[in-house]
């Protein structure tokens, strides 16, 4: 049962209780759970980024991700047959996740990653470096003014030094401070080591 609940919450914010109502079993088991799952190297948390305390700012759940893209679509019982749609984006996600863990890993650095979500719904899937770079995952093929808006907002309040957006377009390209990058570029600056 406590698989079934994780491959639905996987990649999503986590809420201990009703994974625990789903399992049957109380909160401090599900957390348990979760951190056998981080022990055995089977998972891994990502917390929120929280420089400075900020209302707007949802700053207590998790999100927890499988150790392999296709684990997690398994235990969702998704099958990606195109790369498309949200089940999609989520998968690219979560690859994207397990390449800057594996350079992080790789290179010797030990830089934070964390996730940035207010209560507006605005979110950036992944901050590097206590803040210092942020990156927004989207399997679109085609990139638009709404999909930059966490981006910027982030930028106006943190100033990172660096702002991705990885995508499936076909060219690299700026806007303002936004660099949207084709996911393959990104790769390649990442283990080139030109994004931190």
């Amino acid at each position: 049962r406590f698989f079934d609940a994780f491959g639905y919450s996987h990649g999503k914010l986590t809420n201990y209780s009703n994974i625990a109502r789903d399992c049957g079993v109380d909160s401090k088991t599900v957390k348990e759970y979760y951190q056998i799952l981080i022990d055995t190297l089977l998972a891994v948390r990502i917390d929120p980024f929280k420089k400075r305390q900020s209302r707007s700012i949802i700053t207590k759940a998790p999100k927890y991700y499988l150790f392999d893209v296709g684990v997690a679509n398994y235990l969702r019982k998704q099958h990606l047959e195109e790369e498309r749609g949200e089940e999609f984006g989520k998968a690219f996600e979560h690859f994207s996740l397990m390449e800057i863990l594996a350079y992080r890993s790789y290179s010797g650095q030990d830089f934070t990653i964390n996730f940035w979500r207010t209560k507006t719904g605005l979110e950036i899937d992944f901050i590097l470096a206590r803040g210092e770079i942020a990156i927004e995952i989207k399997g679109a093929n085609r990139i638009d003014k709404r999909d930059l808006n966490a981006l910027v907002a982030f930028t106006e309040e943190y100033s990172p030094k660096r702002n991705f957006l990885v995508c499936n377009e076909k060219e690299k390209r700026l806007h303002g401070k936004i660099e949207i990058l084709p996911w393959n570029n990104f790769l390649q600056e990442l283990w080139a080591g030109n994004v931190l």
